[in-house]
């Protein structure tokens, strides 16, 4: 486990830390130097716990895409293990993770991640798939990874962008298209379809927003076998639903932190018509 003086050594000397490949020197793996000192630091803690362990540690998702709004993106990262980590291992790490939270660096609140072992990262197997994972909330578990693993492997391996070893594409298998859109079939029958009986979470605006372009990207998946941006998936949709759900697809895309939604009922109608329309595609086994 990592002394005082090591986790403060994470935390604030960054300028003797670098981020290195073996595919890319990468110092600025961003357009935001926020973000890549905060990515410095989680690099350095990860290698300071891990050690041996360590095999590659990847930025996907808006910020590899692209498509990072500083308004409402988080910052997924993921840390590739050389084996399955010893318990005695996790609270080293989720003590490193608490201090970079309380740490005061922009965005140390947005970040979400998993450390996946080398073995299991190639293909999704949903009987092996218990992995160590942060949350945006400061929570640090073991926990189980549905068919949204099936999506992760797909953006890291096509847009991930390598903070250390080897390119991503050398890791993971290549995703087909139609398990992208078993999927996203998967995530609406496993997250998205409970919701509509327990709508709790729906009642913050930031999850109304997030649901309703969430459900813009299934619909885009399900129908092409591909993965786009929730911001490109919006847009489509928008052109391609007619224009009452135009209306609430542009409400989701223009919201931002403090500003409030009232969409309640149009965000679950949208789910149940979502899974609906998933449940008409017919994917092959």
């Amino acid at each position: 486990m990592m002394t005082q003086l090591e986790c403060d050594a994470v935390l604030f000397d960054l300028d003797d830390v670098l981020i290195d490949s073996t595919s890319a020197h990468v110092t600025h793996p961003t357009p935001y130097p926020d973000v890549n000192a905060l990515l410095r630091v989680l690099l350095s803690g990860v290698q300071t716990v891990l050690g041996d362990h360590l095999i590659g540690m990847y930025v996907y998702g808006s910020l590899a895409s692209g498509d990072f709004n500083p308004q409402r993106s988080d910052i997924d990262f993921l840390v590739v293990t050389a084996d399955e980590l010893p318990d005695e291992m996790l609270p080293a790490l989720e003590a490193m993770h608490a201090r970079i939270t309380a740490s005061g660096l922009k965005w140390a609140t947005r970040l979400e991640g998993d450390y996946i072992p080398q073995s299991a990262l190639r293909r999704y197997d949903p009987t092996h798939a218990w992995y160590p994972h942060f949350g945006m909330d400061g929570h640090f578990d073991v926990e189980h990874h549905g068919s949204d693993g099936v999506i992760q492997r797909h953006l890291i391996r096509e847009q991930g962008v390598a903070l250390a070893g080897p390119a991503p594409e050398t890791l993971i298998a290549p995703v087909q298209p139609d398990d992208l859109r078993r999927a996203a079939l998967g995530i609406l029958l496993e997250w998205w379809a409970p919701m509509l009986h327990d709508p709790a979470r729906l009642h913050s605006s930031e999850y109304q927003a997030y649901a309703v372009l969430t459900m813009c990207r299934a619909l885009y998946t399900l129908q092409y076998g591909a993965v786009i941006s929730k911001s490109a998936a919006a847009q489509w949709a928008q052109q391609a639903l007619g224009e009452r759900r135009a209306a609430l697809i542009e409400r989701a895309l223009a919201w931002r932190h403090g500003t409030q939604l009232d969409d309640l009922n149009e965000t679950l109608d949208f789910i149940r018509y979502t899974l609906e329309r998933g449940q008409q595609f017919e994917i092959p086994a």
